[in-house]
């Protein structure tokens, strides 16, 4: 085969500091669009994208050429430096250490999809610390949680 064929489906999950309320509301649109701007930069694609005032969840396509801890550092600093250039109230923003990732089968995008469209209703009934322990679980990744909320 003379060409590399890649699908590298990334479902991406992480908070503010401390899982503070500061993502605005009115912000969310253009954040989403700014993280969209920072991935088609990189070679990569936002499919879908959805949180709250403490968190994001995002569902990239991952470039072949990519490699997703160098993404999500620039991703983070990018989208922190654009937040406190907004207005004098966002001047201490900071997103928390680290952050999921759990890849999914181009089956169950419609699914994520759905699920990130309706992240504010989920989380009337349950916390991001509830969702995030889920998402560990179901994909049975491994962690100490001694560091998890640090």
């Amino acid at each position: 085969m003379a060409q590399t064929l890649v699908s590298l489906l990334v479902h991406v999950v992480f908070s503010t500091k401390n899982r503070a309320n500061l993502i605005a509301p009115e912000v969310e649109t253009e954040l989403y669009s700014y993280v969209g701007g920072i991935l088609k930069g990189r070679g990569s694609r936002l499919l879908a994208a959805g949180g709250t005032s403490n968190h994001v969840h995002l569902l990239i396509s991952l470039s072949k050429n990519d490699a997703l801890p160098a993404m999500m550092q620039e991703l983070k600093k990018s989208t922190s430096k654009w937040i406190k250039s907004r207005d004098r109230c966002s001047a201490g923003f900071q997103w928390q250490e680290g952050y999921g990732a759990f890849t999914i089968g181009a089956s169950q995008i419609p699914v994520l999809r759905s699920y990130l469209a309706r992240q504010k209703l989920h989380h009337q009934k349950g916390s991001f610390e509830d969702e995030l322990l889920s998402l560990i679980e179901k994909y049975g990744v491994d962690y100490d949680p001694k560091y998890l909320w640090g």
